[in-house]
């Protein structure tokens, strides 16, 4: 898949998810078999791009991939200044957001709720492609909800106004994350334009990976949630497309080096306190994903051990004593 000059090596993409694709995630993602991973969504209104948040979100490294910056927001004017800034500060992708479902992005206009509103959907997509000479993307939801799937009419207004690729995700906003993604809309938005398209949504299983896009045609899929706790995903989605056949779970030694390495890698980033409070998340769902590695554990492994783990990783307080606490843990399982 190509977006614009960008060639992806993989026609796998990670989602941008709020508080989790950071720089040291994508960088992660990437190494991992990722074409392409969207920073997290930054926010189009200058007077919050000054706070620790989002000075965090807006710093990139090659070692990322191809630097793909999501931008939010209702008012054309600050979408395309947002998208010119963060192009002068080094990204090579710029990529609007019309797919957040979160109450507090809709209430402003922005995210999903734009889906309401067609005509200024094509006034923020006209104003940040006139504004960067960089390729611009755009994800978006199906519709708002079952009633107003508006999707192809969205995915015009898109094409022809100079968007390099669509994402879809297969719900409405108002399915949020519940029930079961559908791909027939996304099938149908692909038929109706010729851009590049991406299809998004419970993307969790090889198999499931090689459906979507089979059934969609869609020209790449991108992972969100499916990737939480085991970024070696995207590596087994691109050898079960190139070969049919399922690439070995990787090895506790394997996952105890990159869970490790990933930890090490926030506490760098965010510093101290901040550092240990983002490695919880992320090693808890690594600690979830353990019981399915081909290393004997057993079905209880995630209810009781992994569960009795979390509950003392997540009162750490240090950076020394998480690592500590992983080796200890890890050391039980590879004898």
């Amino acid at each position: 898949m190509k977006i614009g000059p960008y060639q992806l090596n993989s026609q796998v993409i990670l989602a941008p998810m709020a508080g989790i694709t950071d720089q040291p995630f994508r960088q992660l993602c990437c190494q991992l078999g990722a074409g392409l991973a969207v920073s997290e969504m930054i926010s189009s209104n200058p007077k919050v791009w000054n706070t620790d948040k989002s000075k965090q979100r807006t710093v990139h490294c090659k070692e990322a991939g191809i630097q793909s910056v999501q931008i939010a927001g209702s008012c054309p004017e600050e979408m395309a200044f947002a998208a010119k800034v963060n192009a002068e500060n080094g990204a090579q992708i710029i990529d609007i957001n019309m797919g957040c479902p979160a109450k507090k992005v809709n209430k402003k206009l922005a995210g999903s709720a734009l889906l309401k509103e067609p005509t200024q959907v094509e006034a923020i997509v006209k104003s940040v492609v006139q504004a960067v000479d960089i390729p611009v993307t755009l994800k978006i939801r199906t519709g708002w909800c079952e009633n107003s799937r508006n999707g192809i009419e969205i995915a015009k207004i898109a094409e022809d106004n100079g968007i390099a690729s669509l994402a879809v995700h297969g719900r409405t906003r108002n399915d949020f994350y519940k029930g079961n993604a559908e791909y027939d809309t996304i099938k149908a938005i692909k038929q109706a334009i010729s851009i590049p398209v991406v299809a998004n949504g419970d993307i969790t299983t090889v198999e499931k990976a090689e459906q979507v896009l089979h059934h969609t045609q869609a020209d790449a899929i991108m992972i969100g949630r499916g990737a939480q706790g085991r970024p070696w995903f995207f590596r087994e989605i691109n050898h079960f497309l190139a070969t049919g056949n399922k690439l070995k779970t990787p090895s506790l030694d394997e996952v105890r080096a990159i869970v490790l390495a990933h930890v090490n890698e926030l506490h760098q980033f965010y510093g101290d306190f901040k550092g240990v409070r983002f490695a919880r998340k992320h090693v808890s769902w690594y600690i979830q994903t353990l019981s399915a590695l081909n290393e004997g554990f057993s079905e209880s492994f995630t209810e009781d051990q992994g569960k009795v783990f979390r509950a003392k990783f997540n009162g750490l307080e240090a950076e020394s004593d998480q690592l500590d606490a992983l080796n200890l843990f890890l050391d039980g399982f590879t004898g």
